[in-house]
C-alpha cells in the first residue's frame, strides 16, 4: 500500500503563496489519482482538487477555482499543491489523498497545517 507525507504547511500572511508536497513512499504513484482535501477547525472535510494519473487532467472544488495549482511528478513519486493569493479562509489541515484507479481503495496523509494571517 501507498504510504503519504504531506509538508510544506505553516503561517503565512492574507496574499502569500504556499507551495504544499505530499511525498508517497511504498508503491508508485502512478497508479493513483492523486488530490487534496482540507479541513478547517469545526468543520467537515472538503475537496480540493484532484489530478490525473498522467497530470493532464485536473479540477478543484468550487470553494478554490482560480487559486490553487496541483501538479505531480511521477519519477519522484511526489504531488504538489501551489496556492496563490491566500485568504484567512484557507486556514486549514491540507491533506494528501491517493486513490488505486485499479482497485479504487482510498488513502490519506497525516495532514499539514496552514494557517493564513489577516
Amino acid at each position: 500500500q501507498v504510504q503519504l507525507a504531506e509538508s510544506g504547511g505553516r503561517l503565512v500572511q492574507a496574499g502569500g503563496s504556499l507551495r504544499l508536497s505530499c511525498a508517497a513512499s511504498g508503491r508508485t504513484i502512478s497508479n493513483y489519482v492523486m488530490g487534496w482535501f482540507r479541513q478547517a477547525l469545526g468543520k467537515e472535510r472538503e475537496y480540493v482538487g484532484s489530478i490525473s494519473r498522467n497530470g493532464l487532467r485536473t479540477f478543484f472544488g468550487d470553494s478554490v477555482k482560480g487559486r490553487f495549482t496541483i501538479s505531480r511528478d511521477n519519477a519522484k513519486n511526489t504531488v504538489y499543491l501551489q496556492i496563490d493569493s491566500l485568504k484567512p479562509e484557507d486556514t486549514a489541515v491540507y491533506y494528501c489523498h491517493a486513490r488505486n484507479w485499479y482497485s479504487g481503495r482510498d488513502y490519506w496523509g497525516q495532514g499539514t497545517q496552514v494557517t493564513v494571517s489577516s
